[in-house]
């Protein structure tokens, strides 16, 4: 595989991560989660590594040949759920 593809796979396996960790933090009516705590945290990290590489990638790649309008969306999605994914773990931590 090339690595300008990457930011694809990155974005594609973020969206389904992304919809694993919100079904998997929803609580029942006793307060617990589909999911155990270090489980959804795992994911979450996994998930905003693979973002966060996904973007570094792009953004190498963006440098190097110039502005694409989808890949450059593809980066710009990657970034924000690396952003979401930040988010997602502090939110998930207990206090």
């Amino acid at each position: 595989m090339k690595t300008y593809n990457y930011p694809y796979l990155a974005l594609a396996l973020g969206i389904m991560l992304l919809a694993i960790i919100t079904k998997g933090s929803e609580t029942d009516a006793d307060g617990v989660t589909m999911l155990p705590l270090l489980t959804l945290l795992i994911i979450n990290e996994c998930a905003f590594i693979l973002c966060a590489a996904g973007v570094y990638i792009g953004i190498r790649r963006l440098m190097k040949t110039g502005f694409h309008a989808l890949y450059s969306a593809t980066v710009l999605i990657c970034l924000l759920l690396t952003i979401q994914f930040i988010l997602l773990g502090i939110k998930l931590w207990p206090v």
